[in-house]
C-alpha cells in the first residue's frame, strides 16, 4: 500500500516524459508540413525546373524569375569559407585541449574558447561588416563593402567553438588504453594523437563537422548583415551575394503581402534549406555507420 503512491508518481512521469517526445515529434511534422503546403502552392505557379535550375532570381520585380541557383551558391560559398576556417582550426584545437594541454590550462582554456558560442550573431554581423571587411580591403583593394569573404570567416570563428567543443569531448572519450598502446608501440605523441585517437573518434569529429555545417548553413544575421542582398550567381568571394536566409528575413520583413506568390518563395527556399540539412544528418549517419563496420 505505501508503493502506490510512488507507483502513480512514476506514471505521471512517463506519460509526462512522453508527452514532451510528442510535443517535439509534433513539432517537427508541424513544420514539414506547413512547408509542403505552401511549397507545393509555390509550385503549382512556377516550374519545379525554372525553380531548381534557374539562373536568376528577381521574385520581387516587374518581370519576376524564380531561379534558385544565385540563393543557393550563395548559401554555399559563404558555409564554404567558414568550413575553411573552422574546421582545422577547431580540430586542431580540439587536438591540443585533449592530447597537449594540462588539466589546469584545459580548464582554463575551454571556456574562454566557448564565450565565443554566446556572442549575440547581430554583433558577429557588424563585426564582420565594420571590422574585417575594411581589414580585408587593405590586402584586396577591389574587395566589396558587402562580399562574401567577410561574412564567410567571421562565421567560421562564430562556429569554432562547436566544433572544438565536440570534438575534443569526442577524443576525450577515446579509451586511455588505445592511447598507451601506441605509445608501447613506439609511437609519439602526434602519432598517437593523429593516427589512433583521431580515428577512434571519427564519429563524433563526424557528427562535430555535419553539425557546424548545419549551423553555417542556416546562420542569418551575418550573411544579412554584411554579405549584401544581392542574388548573384557567382563564386567569387569578393563580390556581393545573398544566401537563402538573407531572403528570407528580407521577405518576412512585411512588406510582401500574405498568400502571394512572392510571400510563398520563402517557404520554398525554406524547405530547399530543410532538405539541404536534413540531407547532412544523413551524411553524417551513413559515415558513422561506415566507421563502425571497418573498425569493429
Amino acid at each position: 500500500m505505501t508503493r502506490a503512491p510512488f507507483r502513480k508518481l512514476e506514471f505521471l512521469i512517463e506519460w509526462g516524459l512522453f508527452g514532451c517526445a510528442l510535443l517535439s515529434v509534433g513539432t517537427t511534422i508541424g513544420i514539414i508540413a506547413v512547408l509542403t503546403v505552401e511549397t507545393a502552392g509555390f509550385l503549382r505557379e512556377v516550374p519545379i525546373t525554372e525553380f531548381l535550375f534557374g539562373t536568376e532570381w528577381t521574385p520581387l520585380f516587374a518581370t519576376p524569375r524564380f531561379g534558385v541557383l544565385p540563393l543557393v551558391t550563395g548559401t554555399l560559398l559563404v558555409s564554404f569559407i567558414a568550413m575553411l576556417v573552422a574546421l582545422p582550426m577547431g580540430l586542431f584545437s580540439a587536438v591540443y585541449l585533449s592530447e597537449y594541454a594540462g588539466p589546469q590550462l584545459r580548464r582554463t582554456v575551454k571556456p574562454v574558447l566557448e564565450i565565443l558560442a554566446g556572442v549575440p550573431t547581430v554583433v558577429y554581423g557588424y563585426f564582420a561588416l565594420l571590422f574585417v571587411t575594411p581589414l580585408l580591403q587593405r590586402f584586396f583593394p577591389e574587395l566589396a563593402g558587402f562580399n562574401a569573404l567577410g561574412p564567410g570567416i567571421v562565421m567560421g570563428i562564430m562556429i569554432l567553438p562547436l566544433v572544438s567543443s565536440l570534438s575534443e569531448d569526442a577524443m576525450r572519450g577515446v579509451p586511455r588504453g588505445l592511447r598507451e598502446g601506441s605509445y608501447a608501440l613506439g609511437a609519439t605523441k602526434m602519432q598517437t594523437s593523429l593516427r589512433v585517437v583521431v580515428p577512434a573518434a571519427f564519429s563524433g569529429i563526424t557528427a562535430a563537422f555535419i553539425l557546424a555545417v548545419s549551423r553555417a548553413v542556416g546562420e542569418t544575421m551575418i550573411v544579412a548583415i554584411a554579405a549584401g542582398q544581392q542574388p548573384r550567381l557567382t563564386l567569387d568571394p569578393t563580390k556581393p551575394v545573398e544566401t537563402m536566409t538573407a531572403y528570407i528575413v528580407q521577405i518576412s520583413l512585411g512588406d510582401t503581402p500574405q498568400g502571394t506568390l512572392e510571400y510563398r518563395t520563402i517557404f520554398a527556399v525554406g524547405m530547399l534549406l530543410f532538405i539541404g540539412t536534413f540531407g547532412l544528418n544523413l551524411v553524417s549517419a551513413w559515415l558513422r555507420e561506415r566507421y563502425r563496420e571497418e573498425y569493429a
